[in-house]
């Protein structure tokens, strides 16, 4: 399948391309990889879909379809092609060299974008961590930053053995610099929690797919300002406040995390472990979904997986299915609050709006009970308190 929207604008236009390998939910559309772009900065000018048994050794779709992609990117004016799936280097440099253009993947334009975006000095750290570890593969030379040289994401590679050897001696240097750095700002968080569980706080972390509107409920809770927009990985760096439950006469910390995609490199994963720690200790995890999206089941085994892989697997969650005035009228649900299988528990499910407000008091009240029930259980919520009642759900 092969689409062009030539573009209209001065930012820089790319190609689109997605092999499907016969796997669960391919983006036959493209849409996702298109939104990453858009959020990097890049213009669409075409996407091309195709399916294989296997990648091509050389060219990841083969000859046939890499001459498709050049004669797409000529007759649009595109000056790089980005790929939907993780390309090996031999893969990228012999792209390159048979497209006359900088190709790169996933992975690469992920990067670009927590690069834009991060804010805080350890957010900045954990991306520099991620982008050394990722160009470390690619022995490149221009390796100082993330800014476009040549027309692309990536930098291109040196031109000889000696200068290979230095890019690879001065990679590992700054990463062992940059680990060493979040090293002892993952001592000081760790500082920081211990001191919290001195005052015997019950901490709450929301997580999700990215866009899901985790900010949004943040603000909404907490009335804070997080920034909150309608794009992909508008958080990168935590947010914690103390949120006031009435109800339960106590206030709890709550936590705003980056937000999670589909096939997050593992690299990011394990950069922001930091970051992602805020999860991995948290007594209680809201889910947040959006309930608009019609891929949503998908998006919820995305961010199960990546929770196992932290570490946060066994945290109790409560599923909140966010952006209900967003959902068409005949796909309402009959009522707000019900209980639905996840990792094999029966967990409780609340439907709300973090714009309107519809929800909001279903979703406090059931917060204030789990901290109720953690202040007299003098230890944090288990994952037996999910089942035994108390919170609605058999």
């Amino acid at each position: 399948m092969t689409q062009s929207a030539p573009s209209k604008s001065a930012t820089p236009s790319v190609i689109l391309v997605g092999v499907d390998f016969g796997l669960p939910h391919f983006d036959s559309e493209l849409e996702e990889l298109g939104l990453l772009a858009q959020t990097a900065g890049y213009s669409v000018a075409g996407r091309v879909a195709c399916k294989r048994r296997a990648p091509d050794p050389a060219l990841f779709v083969g000859s046939g379809k890499a001459d498709e992609i050049r004669m797409l990117a000529e007759s649009t004016g595109a000056t790089e092609v980005l790929f939907d799936q993780a390309l090996s280097p031999a893969q990228q440099r012999n792209l390159e060299r048979h497209l006359g253009l900088a190709v790169n993947d996933r992975t690469l334009l992920i990067l670009e974008i927590f690069a834009q975006r991060a804010r805080s000095h350890e957010g900045k750290l954990q991306v520099e961590l991620a982008r050394l570890q990722y160009l470390q593969t690619r022995l490149v030379r221009r390796w100082s930053h993330l800014e476009r040289q040549s027309g692309g994401i990536g930098m291109r590679g040196g031109p000889g053995e000696t200068q290979i050897e230095l890019d690879r001696r001065m990679i590992g240097d700054a990463i062992k610099r940059t680990r060493d750095r979040l090293d002892k700002v993952k001592r000081q968080r760790a500082t920081q929690r211990r001191q919290r569980e001195r005052r015997d706080a019950f901490n709450i972390s929301l997580v999700g797919y990215t866009n899901a509107g985790k900010s949004s409920l943040f603000n909404a809770l907490v009335k804070a300002r997080a920034y909150a927009a309608d794009q992909l990985f508008a958080t990168l760096d935590t947010t914690t406040r103390q949120l006031y439950l009435g109800e339960a006469g106590r206030s709890v910390s709550l936590s705003d995390t980056v937000g999670f995609i589909r096939d997050l490199p593992h690299g990011l994963v394990n950069a922001f472990a930091a970051t992602l720690q805020e999860a991995a200790d948290a007594d209680l995890l809201l889910h947040v979904v959006d309930a608009s999206n019609p891929g949503h089941p998908e998006q919820i085994a995305s961010v199960q997986e990546v929770l196992r892989e932290i570490g946060a697997g066994e945290i109790p969650q409560v599923l909140v299915f966010n952006k209900l005035d967003a959902v068409e009228p005949d796909r309402q649900p009959l009522v707000l609050s019900d209980c639905v299988e996840l990792g094999g528990q029966q967990v409780p499910r609340i439907f709300l709006s973090a714009r309107t407000g519809v929800g909001l008091d279903e979703l406090r009240a059931l917060l204030a009970e789990r901290a109720l029930a953690s202040a007299q259980d003098k230890s944090p919520v288990s994952g037996g308190h999910q089942g035994d009642g108390e919170d609605g759900c058999p």
